[in-house]
């Protein structure tokens, strides 16, 4: 079989189009390269969407956090230390349990537990680091500016949309770029919490680990995994580099540099 046929076969498999059995044996570099990037698209899929809705959760928190009565303060603090004080493996399979009695009783029959526990976790988890990431922010926007918007007449929610909020992000952006470097990593721990292999499709761990087992030789597999997500990384890197740029087209010559710095405990 040529390259050009397995990558026909497979490339979309972990979504549930092409061949319906895995290779069995004689693996090929193109088997490995074209299952585990197969399996990658689950992987992007469960990042793209915590992203984008734990942004929005996120900056409310940050504002309920920062403008809030006492009692949502509160409220949001906990939300905070409870996701963040709490292992992110921990908290996939207490809400892949939860989820699997939901479905026993009737609720959520179009997706698995792990599908949607899975998703939920790291919307909330990511939603709790990137709210105390723009929580910092917010209280760094300098007074100055505040008091120049008042003076010019903004006021209320006008104020905040047109000149702090902008200016929150703008601060925060390189830190909450390590943050989603980070959310995108962590969608290989949903493989160890149940994700659904039915058919046998699953995300890009799942497939390094069937080749892994197949011929006892993980320094195929993984490492081809770790170079999918190296090059996932400098897409991340591109991209939020470029709405850093954005945020800061007021500033010519003057955009500060996006910089990857490893989470290495978390």
């Amino acid at each position: 079989m040529s390259c050009w046929q397995t990558v026909q076969d497979y490339a979309l498999r972990s979504i549930g189009y092409g061949e319906r059995q895995l290779p069995k044996t004689d693996f090929t570099l193109c088997e490995h390269f074209t299952l585990i990037g197969s399996g990658l698209i689950w992987n992007v899929y469960f990042g793209i969407l915590a992203l984008l809705i734990g942004f929005f959760i996120a900056n409310a928190i940050a504002a309920g956090k920062a403008y809030g009565p006492r009692w949502l303060r509160k409220l949001c603090d906990w939300f905070i230390l409870i996701f963040r004080g709490s292992p992110l493996f921990i908290q996939f399979f207490l809400a892949y349990f939860i989820f699997l009695r939901l479905k026993q009783v009737g609720i959520l029959p179009f997706l698995t537990a792990a599908q949607a526990g899975a998703l939920l976790v790291l919307i909330l988890n990511t939603a709790a680091y990137s709210a105390q990431i723009f929580y910092g922010a917010l209280m760094s926007v300098p007074k100055g500016d505040v008091e120049a918007a008042s003076a010019y007449g903004f006021t209320g929610w006008n104020r905040f949309r047109r000149i702090v909020w902008p200016t929150t992000l703008r601060l925060a952006w390189p830190a909450y770029t390590n943050e989603a470097i980070f959310l995108f990593h962590a969608t290989t721990l949903v493989f160890f919490s149940g994700f659904p292999a039915w058919q046998q499709r699953g995300d890009a761990l799942y497939y390094a680990s069937y080749f892994a087992d197949k011929t006892f030789n993980p320094f195929v597999p993984y490492p081809i995994l770790a170079f999918y997500f190296i090059l996932l990384t400098l897409v991340i890197i591109g991209l939020f580099g470029l709405v850093n740029r954005r945020l800061n087209r007021h500033l010519p010559g003057a955009t500060p540099k996006l910089r990857y710095r490893p989470q290495l405990i978390r």
